[in-house]
């Protein structure tokens, strides 16, 4: 009869596989929580932005020789991260930010009906400046008369556009009076936050033949925001 040696086989205990299957199972399931996490947070915060009351005018009885146009738009950040509007375009050409004039100011914006109002264009001077009167709700520049809640550095009569613009949107009613100031960047906005512009665009955009027609606008911060077709109105 042969001597059979029996052979040393090295094999994992019961407890030791049972402890890896159960140290695997925490981390695989970690791992899924904080992935599951990482998603959730990244969906709620969206960028977004909402533009309501746009209008656009061309003047065809303009003063001088030059057929003036603007336009006013409401904006607000209805997304959850901070957004910076940073272009407006008529005709896919963008409007430059010394031509905006915008009140971010939210006590001001949110004041009655600001936000939701009319805008108005009740005509312009020989130099394309608005002017108007606060009592139908148009837009009055500094030079025209003072307001307690907006100052400004107003530029002589004889030089074209004001740094700042006072509007008025519901005359002598319980609305404060919209400080529309000239700016030189993008305005930033946080969420929830609103804007109210008034925009001056180039020279021959827009002409009297406009009068009437529909005009697309787009008004973007960054990435977001989209186009919307306004009709062109003449004051």
């Amino acid at each position: 009869m042969s001597n059979i040696r029996p052979q040393n086989r090295k094999a994992i205990s019961v407890v030791m596989t049972t402890l890896i299957i159960l140290v695997a199972s925490v981390v695989l399931g970690t791992g899924v929580v904080l992935f599951g996490t990482s998603l959730f947070q990244t969906a709620g915060q969206t960028q977004s932005i909402q533009s309501q009351g746009i209008k656009l005018w061309v003047n065809s009885t303009a003063q001088g020789t030059t057929n003036y146009a603007w336009g006013a738009a409401a904006i607000r950040n209805n997304g959850d991260v901070l957004v910076s509007v940073n272009t407006i375009q008529i005709r896919g050409v963008s409007v430059p930010f010394t031509s905006w004039y915008v009140d971010s100011n939210q006590t001001e914006v949110g004041s009655g009906s600001n936000f939701q109002a009319n805008f108005n264009y009740t005509k312009n001077d020989q130099l394309g400046n608005i002017i108007g009167s606060a009592a139908n709700g148009g837009v009055v520049s500094p030079a025209l008369g003072p307001s307690t809640y907006c100052t400004a550095t107003v530029r002589p009569a004889t030089q074209a556009g004001f740094t700042t613009m006072i509007m008025d949107t519901d005359g002598a009613g319980t609305n404060l009076p919209l400080c529309l100031k000239q700016i030189s960047a993008p305005v930033t906005l946080n969420p929830g936050a609103k804007m109210i512009v008034y925009f001056k665009m180039p020279t021959g955009i827009i002409g009297p033949v406009d009068a009437g027609s529909a005009v697309t606008v787009n008004i973007f911060a960054g990435n977001v925001g989209g186009p919307a077709t306004v009709t062109v109105g003449n004051p």
